[in-house]
């Protein structure tokens, strides 16, 4: 085992938009990408890590025993790098074992490739719990001499056990040829994601026919399937389902999903032409078990779609409208007086909300954590007012609420239970008004993204008075 040479540094592999560029493994693994688990639907900004950490060298095994809580003999510090003791410290499988929990996903893929006793490590399951590999169609393939194409093999994600997968811009052969070549597809998958792809009906019928173990399926931009396929390919088995930005889906989408989907907990839908009709589909045992219904700009919908939707899904506890930009404080009143075991509800991008939403809201939804209300251009200062009486409500989305003052931020500061707050874009708050909220002593997390109030003064009176809030600017 020898350290790098001068000649043979490897590429940088940097985080972006929650996704992790893995770099050309020499076993035929290809580049792929691997992103978190649970996508940012609270639409957080991606805050890069202020620390870099470093990848640890070979030369210093001090640092390994700091880092993996193990004592040092006094006498360790004269040691001469490369000593057989201080080889033996940097392939320690206990010290590795606890060492690699300190280190991103993006990190653990170049450590993976310094020697087989870190691989054998890193490979583990237990690393990459919550991490879903990204493959594009080009990296599923390797060039032969010939001028050929191979598939490339995916042994070194199932020995790490990855159980989902997001596949982008294939075709129905590379699914096939993806499920002929992954060890676990036929049982241990348990969650796809096909993104820009030209599957068709036929194709989807397969995968879904072939990859018994899937109960979690997500389609965004395939527009070469049909409502046909999803009728033909649709099993009991999938308890959540994502659809966006899929041309072909309509209403009869919803009906094909409601009638074939009895266990179904969570739907997340973008469609532009779904209308009312659709939300009176779901059956009583999806009432019973859907708790997690997500319409996002669903243009179509309205207040007579939630009155729908509100006596269908009894039982949900998240609900998105956002971009449903026909819904009223009339169809907020229904959801407030029907769901009132919502725990985090989106209106955000729905230009008819008024503060009159906010009082009914306060008023039956008792159990509410997370409002999310970014781009309610007729909330003012009143409705802030409404929301202040809200004991559980801990997350609180604003930004460019573009009538909210100062005054408004008053009635925040009783609000005891907020830890997350986002006042991004909100051009009318002024320094004097955002000083104030150093009176939420619990809170987090602040956003004053694009806030003219916001000065390097303020912010650095926050980082004295708001010493455990990440001020994220």
């Amino acid at each position: 085992m020898s350290n790098q040479r001068n000649g043979d540094t490897k590429p940088p592999c940097l985080p972006r938009n929650g996704l992790v560029k893995i770099p050309t493994q020499p076993n035929g693994l290809g580049s792929a990408s691997i992103t978190k688990g649970t996508p940012a639907v609270k639409n957080r900004l991606c805050q890069p890590s202020s620390v870099d950490l470093p990848i640890p060298s070979l030369a210093s095994p001090l640092s390994l025993a700091a880092l993996a809580g193990v004592s040092s003999p006094p006498s360790a510090s004269l040691r001469l790098p490369g000593s057989p003791s201080e080889r033996q410290l940097a392939v320690d499988e206990k010290i590795l074992n606890r060492l690699f929990w300190y280190f991103s996903a993006c990190e653990k893929c170049v450590l993976a490739q310094v020697c087989k006793a870190w691989r054998r490590v890193l490979y583990q399951p237990k690393f990459w719990v919550g991490l879903t590999p990204v493959l594009h169609t080009k990296e599923l393939y390797n060039i032969l001499p010939s001028g050929e194409k191979e598939f490339v093999s995916l042994q070194g994600f199932a020995v790490r056990g990855f159980d989902g997968f997001c596949l982008v811009g294939v075709s129905d052969l590379d699914i096939c040829e993806f499920i002929d070549n992954y060890p676990l597809s036929k049982k241990g998958v348990k969650s796809m994601s096909l993104k820009r792809s030209t599957i068709t009906d036929a194709g989807l019928e397969v995968m879904l026919e072939q990859m018994q173990g899937v109960v979690r399926l997500e389609l965004s931009g395939c527009n070469d399937f049909t409502e046909a396929g999803l009728w033909s390919s649709l099993n009991a088995r999938i308890t959540a389902l994502s659809v966006s930005d899929c041309i072909n889906v309509a209403d009869d989408a919803i009906a094909a999903i409601s009638q074939l989907l009895p266990n179904l907990t969570e739907l997340n839908l973008q469609a532009y032409h779904v209308t009312d009709t659709a939300l009176a589909y779901f059956t009583a045992k999806q009432g019973y078990t859907t708790h997690t219904l997500r319409l996002n700009s669903c243009w179509e919908i309205t207040n007579h779609g939630v009155v729908n939707m509100v006596h269908s899904l009894p039982n949900l506890s998240v609900l998105s409208l956002s971009g449903c930009s026909k819904v009223t404080d009339d169809g907020v009143e229904l959801v407030a007086e029907n769901l009132r075991k919502l725990r985090s509800l989106d209106l955000s991008w729905c230009p008819r909300i008024t503060d009159m939403a906010l009082e009914y809201i306060a008023c039956d939804l008792h159990k509410l954590e997370e409002l999310v209300l970014d781009r309610c251009v007729r909330i003012t200062d009143t409705g802030l007012s409404y929301l202040s009486t809200m004991s559980s409500l801990r997350s609180l989305y604003l930004r460019w609420c573009c009538q909210v003052q100062d005054f408004g931020l008053k009635h925040l500061l009783s609000m005891g239970s907020l830890r997350l707050l986002s006042l991004a874009g909100c051009p009318l708050l002024t320094t004097t008004g955002l000083s104030g909220l150093v009176q939420l002593q619990e809170l987090e997390e602040l956003e004053l993204t694009n806030c003219p109030g916001a000065t390097p003064e303020l912010f650095k009176y926050f980082s004295q008075h708001l010493p455990c809030c990440m001020v994220i600017e």
